[in-house]
């Protein structure tokens, strides 16, 4: 669930990509849904999903645009703009509205009324060119490195998803990883192969690239050779290179990455957790760590914006740890390096109370 108070402006959140413009103060909430039930009913309307299923909820005020995410690419076929529909998810029903204009990730939508909404695209073909993102979760255990690549929707809700499987990895010890970007669209339901010179194994060795209504599936690797860069590529059907990466050891190593930081043993997303009360009421100044956050590009703007806006330093610490925590541990491993820092004397007492 994410829940936003804004003054007059432009905000976006990174997480979900949702946009939206206010005149006046709002306070909007969201969250995900799953597309699941409705994945018949949209077949027998001959649409698919554009985008994430989102139910927005407006807690105070009117927004002026909206802009919803999509991950259809338009630039092979620009003619798909007249194929799209706002989606409205009711109590009773569903029902349609036109699009006031499409730009490359989103939807404008003016003075919108709100319900569970998303993006539809008439299904004229399940070739559909779309945005993608690549995350890699990995891992160093006794000189072996074990990871897992997602290929995913921009712009949907598989990033959730998978952060929701990997949750309990990731206090083991594994680490999130958003690489590169493929450099252009690719094919809906089409299939890639891993490949990775360094690599002992990878199960399986073909990744497909599922709609938005399906987990998303991994290929698992296994590095032997904790010494060499994590060389990756993508090679489609036609063997063609659609995807190119690497990932340094330094990048990689226990020792250098910002998720293993931990105090009295307890990973930085635990520690945050535990004392989010006390380091509400009792860190003095915390611009000083949304500027950390601000200048490594962590928190987007809007995020920075909400900070800044915020009148008191308690509720300027609570829209930081809301900004954070749902980053995933990169985030809150930096975040916590900068509390210990600017906030040493009561990081160390929290740490100690632990103990």
């Amino acid at each position: 669930m994410f829940r936003h108070r804004t003054p007059k402006g432009s905000y976006e959140c990174t997480v979900s990509g949702l946009r939206w413009l206010c005149e006046r103060d709002v306070i909007l909430k969201y969250h995900f849904r799953n597309w699941e039930p409705y994945s018949q009913l949209l077949k027998d309307m001959q649409y698919t999903q554009g985008g994430p299923l989102l139910d927005i909820t407006m807690e105070l005020g009117e927004l002026e645009e909206v802009h919803l995410p999509h991950c259809v690419c338009l630039g092979t076929n620009p003619s798909l703009r007249n194929e799209m529909k706002i989606l409205h998810v009711e109590e009773h029903g569903v029902s349609l509205e036109e699009v006031h204009e499409v730009t490359r990730f989103h939807a404008k939508i003016l003075h919108p009324k709100f319900s569970a909404i998303s993006l539809i695209l008439r299904l004229l073909s399940w070739n559909v060119d779309v945005h993608c993102d690549v995350v890699l979760y990995l891992a160093v255990k006794r000189s072996t490195v074990i990871s897992r690549l997602y290929l995913l929707l921009r712009n949907s809700s598989q990033k959730e998803a998978v952060q929701e499987r990997e949750k309990n990895q990731l206090s083991q010890g594994y680490s999130e990883l958003v690489l590169s970007s493929p450099n252009g669209s690719l094919k809906l339901n089409s299939w890639f192969a891993l490949k990775n010179p360094h690599s002992t194994s990878i199960n399986p060795e073909k990744i497909q690239l599922l709609p938005a209504d399906t987990t998303p599936s991994c290929c698992k690797m296994i590095m032997r050779n904790t010494g060499v860069d994590i060389e990756m590529e993508l090679i489609g059907d036609d063997e063609r290179t659609v995807w190119k990466s690497v990932v340094s050891k330094d990048e990689y190593s226990k020792d250098s990455h910002p998720t293993s930081l931990t105090l009295s043993g307890i990973p930085a997303e635990e520690f945050l957790k535990k004392h989010r009360a006390v380091l509400i009421q009792g860190v003095k100044n915390p611009m000083p760590i949304a500027d950390v956050l601000s200048s490594k590009d962590m928190i987007g703007d809007e995020e920075y914006s909400r900070i800044t806006a915020e009148t008191t330093e308690q509720e300027r610490m609570r829209e930081l740890l809301n900004a954070v925590l749902p980053k995933g541990p990169e985030v809150m491993g930096a975040c916590l390096k900068a509390l210990s820092e600017h906030e040493h004397h009561l990081v160390k007492y929290l740490s100690e109370s632990s103990t």
